[in-house]
């Protein structure tokens, strides 16, 4: 697929390599491109392998910038990425992607997009703007489930969130790295080593910087946020353990004197005199109560019950 960018994309069936219909953005398979990089003339052999592609990153070449992009899915970002290559110079860009992710970008961008002053800048700045669009509805949605959590944990009302609250920071992990790549990215594009865009233009990809930077922050926010809800869990659980703990520790300590009492009348000597009396029996039993009642009255005071 073929676009000039006039106000909008313009699908073309065929390009002047050269640049002279303006810049251009073409959407190729890996087989395509293949076939045609030649005609393209940026003096790059780039062989793409996405099984092998695992970062978004750009590499600045000597009449070329190249790099690749590897896109977490928003629903499942444990879920494999997808991923595809670029290239570029002063003439347009040229996009290699099996996935058809690009293609439905482009799509948005025709749809939604009508430049006043078109450039290839804008359109890189469109096109990334796509790729993180939604993510400031979808870290909002992860504050609220890590805030409903949090409240569950205090009211006593969930069973054990440690793994959904794993899950959720392993995936913020996977989107604050992202975010780093495509600052790196977009930075490498602001430097306009090669001079391929106009330095007017370039306060795009520095607008792009900041909203990413911004999204970065959050992210990192968020994930301090899960741990201490982690910390929170575990600190209900110490408090619950401690507690059983202290009752047990109570219990003991109430039946230890009657233990000893029973042990000491259990031995059954000749001549213990206690044996013989008519009130020994209900001595012991008012005498045991006795102790449970002071004891019990001691570890309330205590506040240990």
């Amino acid at each position: 697929m073929y676009y000039y960018i006039k106000n909008t994309l313009e699908k073309t069936n065929k390009l002047d390599f050269k640049g002279k219909g303006g810049k251009f953005v073409a959407v190729l398979t890996s087989m395509e491109w293949l076939e045609n990089r030649e005609r393209f003339d940026m003096g790059i052999e780039m062989d793409i392998d996405f099984s092998a592609v695992h970062t978004t990153k750009a590499e600045v070449n000597y009449d070329s910038l190249t790099g690749t992009f590897s896109v977490p899915n928003r629903e499942n970002i444990s879920a494999p990425a997808t991923n595809f290559a670029f290239a570029l110079d002063e003439k347009g860009i040229v996009f290699i992607d099996d996935s058809g992710f690009v293609n439905k970008t482009i799509n948005i961008i025709i749809s939604t997009k009508k430049w006043a002053m078109p450039s290839l800048e804008r359109f890189i700045f469109d096109f990334l703007e796509q790729i993180v669009s939604h993510d400031q509805q979808f870290l909002e949605c992860v504050d609220k489930e890590l805030d409903t959590i949090e409240s569950d944990i205090l009211d006593g009302e969930i069973q054990d969130p440690s793994q959904r609250v794993s899950r959720i920071r392993s995936d913020l992990r996977d989107l604050r790295v992202h975010y780093e790549q495509l600052l790196d990215l977009s930075q490498e594009l602001e430097e306009n080593e090669n001079n391929f865009f106009s330095k007017e233009n370039t306060r795009y990809f520095h607008l792009f910087t900041q909203r990413v930077s911004r999204l970065h922050d959050i992210t990192a926010s968020l994930r301090e946020y899960s741990i201490q809800i982690r910390d929170l869990y575990q600190s209900k659980l110490d408090i619950k353990q401690n507690r059983i703990m202290t009752l047990l520790t109570v219990i003991t300590s109430i039946f230890m004197p009657l233990t000893l009492i029973a042990g000491w009348y259990g031995m059954n000597f000749k001549y213990m005199p206690e044996l013989e009396y008519k009130a020994a029996y209900p001595v012991i039993i008012a005498v045991s109560l006795i102790i449970v009642i002071v004891s019990l009255i001691f570890f309330k005071k205590k506040k240990w019950l």
